[in-house]
């Protein structure tokens, strides 16, 4: 791939930049009124070019359909979650396998989401949203007539596939169909609010379905719905003659898509989940010669990626992430922000749930109730982000937002059993979505200012990748502390001492939410707003 430099002239809003299309970095660019030039943001330095125009059916027809298979995926993960007894039941799941229905699905999408991205942007996103949506509703069909655990592992992991290639090409097919701008802005709401929406609704119904006609319905309702929102896609979805004839994008594939890199990648992500969803069970397994093992092919990968990645660029090749890309605070920044913000909402979710069940003694439909209150916060607060993301500066957003969102695991972690649910608990489940929602959509805009327009595939998949390292990381120390609290306090009672281990790691949370909240104006200090419309 060639190397190219533009000097894009902006409004007085934005300075003069130099950009290096094929890795989207900023190389140069006189400082103007404060704003930082190393941060391609508010700039349309990538391509000057629009989006070709779209009816207004279809567009919003795009973001219902790729918002949709969000929700489905997601509302078959609450299903797994609130369902899992039973399941393990029903198909007499064996103890070595107790934990990987619920887990897999994520692994096996973190592992493949950059490839994914990769071979979008070679390919184009048409087709492989198509192609990843159909694997996602096959695979949640085939969920629901499983008769082994193994089967069903199975299953779950052809989901996370799925759920990889749906999600990097969703974000390209996003700003493919819509300019920058408030719908632009909209559209990553929606993406954002259907994710929280469709867990918290499969907790709901999982639970109504578990106790009346059974977990199986609920893979083939999801299942079902999914397919034909794939067959929406088939209407909707631009197509992808930008990128040439078939043999012109196979061509593409081979010689821009960094195979090395994206196979470092994934082998880091991979033996990184694995390890970390092992260690989250028993931290004393981190002495077993396969966790060991797993522990060093992980660091060598990611050291593998780092050096692969150099080597790239100083033979001018297409990088996967190029080195020098987090050196760029706003992207830095961003992703750790992500990594954080998706670890504390992740671990709130599970840890109200178990303080609800474990220590309440509340059954799982009731504890479920409980968590509504975020929801339809989360919902609220999503389409508001949507319609004035580019009216507030963003170091406002993420700051504001970390803090409030900090305040939910420290209600938690002073929280009595015996209080009523709406002294602590109910303002708790107000505050936790806050910072999750706005930075979904600060992050996706943030994030695919950053990469070039030909790369938004990939921008997705980098994206959504510092979310799943901060669910896989962040629910794994979260339970490593909780585990080892509660050792600790073994002396108690069973339920005191599973309360201490839950309040540690409410405040290993609240802990997060304020670094989280530092490191925001610190690396955002010089950028404006954000999501601005282009002229």
């Amino acid at each position: 791939m060639s190397t190219t430099t533009e000097t894009v002239t902006v409004t007085a809003e934005a300075p003069t930049v130099s950009i290096h299309n094929d890795q989207g970095l900023c190389v140069s660019g006189p400082d103007s009124g404060g704003v930082d030039s190393s941060v391609p943001l508010s700039l349309a330095q990538h391509d000057s070019s629009s989006p070709p125009p779209v009816s207004m059916l279809k567009t919003a027809t795009i973001t219902f359909q790729l918002a949709g298979i969000n929700f489905l995926t997601s509302a078959g993960n609450g299903l797994i979650v609130v369902g899992l007894p039973a399941i393990g039941a029903a198909l007499n799941l064996p103890a070595s396998l107790a934990f990987w229905p619920a887990s897999v699905s994520s692994l096996a999408t973190a592992s493949t989401l950059l490839l994914a991205g990769a071979v979008t942007d070679a390919l184009g996103p048409r087709w492989i949203e198509i192609l990843g949506s159909t694997i996602c509703g096959a695979a949640l069909l085939a969920a629901g007539g499983v008769q082994t655990g193994e089967q069903l592992v199975l299953m779950r992991a052809l989901n996370g596939l799925g759920m990889a290639m749906h999600l990097a090409s969703s974000v390209a097919i996003t700003t493919k169909t819509l300019e920058r701008g408030r719908g632009r802005n909209i559209a990553f709401a929606c993406l954002g609010l259907s994710q929280p929406l469709g867990f918290s609704f499969g907790l709901v119904l999982g639970g109504v379905f578990v106790d009346s006609i059974g977990w199986r319905a609920g893979w083939f309702l999801y299942g079902g719905a999914t397919l034909l929102l794939s067959l929406l896609g088939l209407w909707a979805f631009p197509n992808d003659s930008d990128k040439g004839t078939a043999a012109q994008r196979w061509q593409g594939m081979k010689n821009d898509v960094d195979w090395v890199g994206t196979a470092f990648a994934s082998a880091f992500m991979a033996t990184l989940c694995y390890l970390l969803a092992i260690l989250s069970s028993d931290p004393n397994v981190i002495r077993r010669a396969d966790a060991i093992a797993c522990l060093c092919i992980a660091v060598v990968s990611f050291g593998g990626f780092l050096t692969w990645m150099d080597y790239r660029m100083k033979r001018q090749k297409a990088a996967l992430i190029p080195n020098a890309l987090w050196r760029n605070t706003a992207f830095s920044t961003t992703c750790t922000a992500i990594a954080l913000s998706y670890a504390v909402l992740t671990g709130l979710e599970l840890f109200c749930s178990l303080f609800y069940q474990e220590v309440q003694h509340l059954p799982a439909f009731q504890a479920s109730i409980r968590l509504l209150p975020s929801l339809i916060v989360g919902t609220i607060l999503n389409l508001l982000v949507g319609l004035f993301v580019h009216k507030v500066p963003v170091i406002w957003l993420v700051t504001i937002s970390s803090l409030l969102c900090a305040v939910s695991p420290l209600l938690m972690a002073l929280v009595q059993p015996e209080w009523t649910y709406w002294a602590n608990a109910f303002v708790a489940q107000l505050l936790q979505p806050v910072s999750g929602d706005i930075l979904f959509t600060v992050g996706l805009i943030i994030i695919t200012d950053v990469f070039p327009e030909d790369t938004q595939g990939l921008a997705g998949a980098v994206f959504n990748t510092m979310g799943q390292f901060g669910n896989a990381v962040g629910l794994a120390v979260l339970q490593i502390v909780s585990q080892l609290v509660t050792q600790q306090h073994r002396n108690l009672e069973a339920e005191r001492a599973l309360l201490e281990g839950y309040r540690a790691s409410f405040w290993t949370m609240f802990g997060f939410m304020l670094l989280c909240g530092a490191i925001g104006p610190a690396g955002l200090r010089k950028i404006g707003k954000i999501g601005l419309k282009r002229d």
